[in-house]
């Protein structure tokens, strides 16, 4: 799907309509526009400093654009934020698991934000068995490998059934298999959920897979399609060579590990 063959609105996920947003004499985000589809995966991508993170603070209501409309699954963020972030499950970038909590206490504190009452506890068993960590409910986060911490952070983000998952830069600091499996089990939500996600990296290996990539620089949004329509486009092998030729960054192609 190319950014001229929009999906009807009742299939969207996620609207962004020209956003823009300055800090003082900088423009972090110029006239940027993307749709991500429900059951699609849509990679952002971009180097440092590209307007991703800026972006996701404007999606999770942490900050208003200047300019610009954003909707998710159809709510107006600006006029119905309330609307808009009950349809939005997020895994940040940082950690954010409380480490002195168990597992499942973190679970019930998100649920309780979420007021989903009598509901939590079925949907908190429900989600750690499909990222197959029920055995360690009651582990205090710490005791947590990464990788573990990140499934238990997007159990976290599925427990009130959103219908857009925001991925910030969520592989930093996991090793290779750890990462890997990541990327699988948000495809596998893509596929069996119908759920739309908008996952930011700065690493191109994680777009190959993407339904459609976008690639983001200097605050705009460069370039929107296929991995392979981009190679075409750009008359380039790869899609680290196509983000080079668009860019003119050399793209990473794996994260360290910490």
């Amino acid at each position: 799907m190319t950014r001229d063959t929009l999906p009807p609105a009742s299939d969207v996920a996620l609207s962004v309509e020209a956003v823009s947003k300055s800090y003082g004499d900088v423009k972090a985000l110029d006239a940027l526009s993307l749709t991500v589809p429900k059951g699609e995966f849509v990679a952002l991508l971009g180097p440092n400093g590209a307007g991703k993170s800026t972006l996701f603070q404007l999606l999770t209501g942490l900050f208003v654009p200047d300019a610009g409309e954003i909707h998710v699954a159809g709510h107006d963020m600006r006029h119905e934020s309330r609307a808009a972030l009950a349809k939005l499950g997020v895994v940040f970038q940082q950690p954010t698991l409380d480490l002195d909590l168990s597992v499942v206490a973190n679970l019930r504190f998100h649920a309780r934000l979420h007021g989903m009452g009598r509901a939590a506890s079925a949907r908190i068993d429900e989600e750690l068995v499909r990222i197959g960590q029920a055995d360690r409910a009651k582990d205090p986060a710490r005791a947590l490998s990464g990788g573990n911490r990140r499934k238990i952070e997007l159990a976290r983000a599925l427990l009130h059934e959103p219908a857009l998952l925001l991925m910030d830069e969520p592989t930093v600091g996991l090793d290779p298999g750890s990462r890997e499996l990541l990327v699988d089990y948000v495809h596998s939500l893509c596929r069996d959920r119908g759920m739309g996600v908008l996952w930011a990296t700065h690493l191109v290996d994680e777009a190959e897979r993407a339904h459609r990539v976008i690639v983001v620089h200097k605050g705009q949004r460069i370039a929107v399609d296929t991995p392979r329509a981009l190679c075409e486009k750009t008359q380039t092998a790869s899609l680290g060579a196509a983000f080079l030729a668009l860019t003119g960054e050399a793209p990473r192609k794996k994260e360290e590990t910490v």
